[in-house]
């Protein structure tokens, strides 16, 4: 095992993008665990969106950042977290971590299933897309979706559960043609738009001509606004992210009609998936024998290097990601 451990910390609050300025690789020993701890080597991290927002205030400056990641276990002083052991936790943004038993879910093994999956499809990313479905859409057989952002991890995964789950038309939006296309060829959407090309609402208007029935939000503001105007009656609004404004504090408030959510008693609803950590297991019974039969595919981005954490964060806040983004040690 290396003998140096290598630390992100973020150094100043960043103004719209953070750059690289924003962040520095610290040097230190490997840790030693602690009796009742153990030590982690990690093998991916997750980087994700909710990571710029935590940036404004929420992350501590001139201190490891934390998120979601899986590792090894290498060292233990604990009888309950077996050297060997591969788990999920959430002080990433570090080479090695130590780690207390309430702190890591061990990862069950399935065959055929390959270890990003539990931070992408398996993780916090298709925990959210399938709560949003199951628990706050309460989705139908046979209803339509409209999904934002549907290129990214959330998007990708709600596609692929919604088809599984029976759902009927989905409708997606993306940044760029080549997206647009992926969903359409690749992840079973039945059409998208690259919101760039105009105002959303007439673009959504051309796409879902006769309306849908739920909205899976993980921008805000435009396409918010245009979708509330095209749900049908009793539509539903689940409220997953903002990404939209993370970069833009200074974005314009969310316009739409808000007679709209009476008049077609509309319902609006948000959630954090931390709230959902109980329906884990009802998600790896659903979806990983999909996994294994062909039907579920995996979307990701996979960036070489934990020396490369930092620049994998930022291409995600500018969409050069398809999918759930990961790094992986190289």
């Amino acid at each position: 095992m290396v003998m140096t451990a290598l630390t992100v910390h973020q150094t100043a609050r960043p103004t719209g993008f953070p750059t690289p300025g924003h962040f520095r690789f610290v040097e230190s020993p490997v840790p030693s665990p602690a009796p009742g701890t153990a030590l982690v080597e990690n093998l991916y991290w997750s980087v994700d969106p909710y990571h710029r927002e935590m940036m404004d205030g929420d992350f501590e400056l001139n201190a490891p950042l934390e998120g979601r990641a899986l590792g090894r276990i290498v060292t233990s002083r604990e009888p309950t977290l077996p050297e060997g052991e591969l788990v999920f936790h959430r002080k990433g943004w570090r080479t090695h971590s130590v780690v207390a038993p309430a702190e890591v879910r061990r990862l069950p093994s399935y065959e055929g299933v390959p270890l990003s999956a539990y931070l992408s499809v398996l993780g916090g990313t298709g925990l959210t897309a399938y709560v949003g479905l199951t628990r706050i859409a309460r989705l139908r057989e046979g209803e339509d979706l409209f999904v934002s952002a549907a290129a990214g991890g959330v998007g990708t995964a709600t596609g692929r559960f919604a088809r599984l789950l029976g759902a009927g038309r989905l409708i997606g939006s993306a940044g760029s043609p080549e997206k647009v296309r992926y969903l359409t060829a690749k992840v079973g959407y039945d059409t998208a738009f690259d919101y760039h090309e105009g105002p959303v609402a007439d673009l959504l208007a051309k796409a879902a001509p006769d309306g849908f029935d739920v909205f899976v939000d993980n921008v805000g503001g435009e396409q918010l606004g245009a979708a509330i105007g095209a749900l049908r009656q009793r539509g539903r609004v689940v409220r997953i992210g903002t990404v939209g404004q993370y970069n833009t504090p200074a974005a314009p408030p969310v316009v739409f009609n808000h007679a709209d959510v009476v008049e077609k008693s509309l319902r609006i609803e948000g959630f954090l998936v931390r709230d959902y950590v109980d329906v884990q297991q009802e998600l790896y019974d659903f979806a990983v024998p999909h996994l294994q039969s062909g039907a579920l595919a995996l979307d990701e981005t996979v960036v070489e290097g934990f020396d490369r954490i930092v620049e994998a964060f930022l291409l995600m806040l500018r969409g050069g990601n398809t999918g759930k983004i990961l790094v992986r040690a190289a």
